[in-house]
């Protein structure tokens, strides 16, 4: 009977697949992240064929190396910078990871939230109201710009951010610029979207800016202090992708100075720790890496991971092999 490890309590379905197939399944019932250590001790008690991981584990060759009879780790996660690939593929390990449809649109709808939320300094006002600063109406208290008319900048034009570009061109007839590795001709012909030849010309133009990329070494600090400072001092920085494609110092540094007006941040470059001084700010929004927490997003995210640890202990190719 092929055993199956699942590192951290996930939506249940998951587990309800893996066992319909007769598998053996162990989840982790410290109710929080494994530690470094506490994985490699869990994956050492059984001969486990699959592992179904976080992207709060750090999967190195050590970690590969206490689960020699695994075929696959299954990352319950879109992104996958947390696994060394290389140390996986000298193995013969399968990485997938789950790019669940949904994905695209609860993160979409999650920056625009962001975006929202920091252009009409909603966390702001609802901080004074609670603070009994509310005295009566006011036609000069927090006076925004709207967002309709305004230009979003999506740096990563592909299925979350196009899905931005759907809701802010749609919703709230924002004039749409990209930059991508890849042109992205359906954003261009559906919602006039145009395409930017670099990062630099879109930082320079936008009023709103979000990030929709993976991380690598390529995109690590992609927005650093250099580039920070192209970006309109009135300017909104959102992101939804990797905490680490910002300078986090940088950008608390360009916030204190006001040389954006604000930012969104759902993840953070060394989670759960903030950079110095960013809670403190009253012109940044922090949410805790939510932006997939839906319902359905995460059931879908559930069904993939099963489906990939499945197919690859059935001797086919996991749908969402990382190549």
């Amino acid at each position: 009977m092929p055993k199956i490890f699942i590192t951290r309590k996930i939506p249940e379905l998951a587990e309800k697949m893996l066992r319909e197939k007769g598998y053996e399944v162990e989840v982790s019932q410290k109710g929080d992240a494994l530690t470094h250590d506490e994985l490699i001790f869990a994956l050492q008690a059984k001969p486990y064929d699959a592992v179904l991981c976080l992207l709060t584990d750090k999967i190195d060759d050590l970690v590969l190396a206490a689960a020699p009879s695994a075929k696959i780790f299954a990352n319950y996660a879109v992104g996958y910078d947390n696994i060394d690939l290389a140390a996986a593929r000298a193995r013969g390990v399968a990485v997938s990871n789950t790019p669940a449809p949904s994905t695209s649109q609860s993160v979409a709808e999650h920056a625009l939230a962001l975006m929202v939320a920091v252009g009409r300094r909603i966390v702001e006002a609802d901080q004074f109201v609670r603070d009994g600063g509310y005295r009566n109406w006011d036609p000069l208290l927090f006076l925004t710009p709207d967002l309709v008319g305004r230009t979003l900048g999506i740096i990563g034009a592909g299925r979350i951010g196009s899905r931005l570009a759907f809701h802010a061109a749609r919703g709230f007839e924002m004039k749409v610029i990209y930059h991508d590795l890849k042109r992205n001709e359906k954003i261009e012909n559906e919602l006039g979207a145009e395409a930017r030849p670099s990062v630099e010309a879109v930082l320079g133009e936008a009023d709103y800016v979000s990030l929709h990329v993976n991380l690598d070494e390529s995109t690590r600090h992609l927005l650093n202090a250099e580039r920070l400072a192209l970006m309109k001092a009135s300017a909104v920085l959102v992101n939804t992708a990797r905490g680490a494609v910002v300078d986090e110092a940088a950008l608390v540094t360009a916030l204190r100075e006001k040389k954006i007006a604000g930012a969104g941040l759902d993840v953070f470059e060394h989670e759960p720790e903030l950079a110095p001084g960013l809670k403190d700010l009253p012109n940044v929004v922090l949410t805790p890496h939510i932006a997939s927490a839906t319902l359905e997003t995460r059931d879908d995210m559930a069904r993939m991971a099963a489906q990939n640890i499945i197919a690859a202990l059935s001797g086919q190719p996991p749908p969402n092999l990382i190549e």
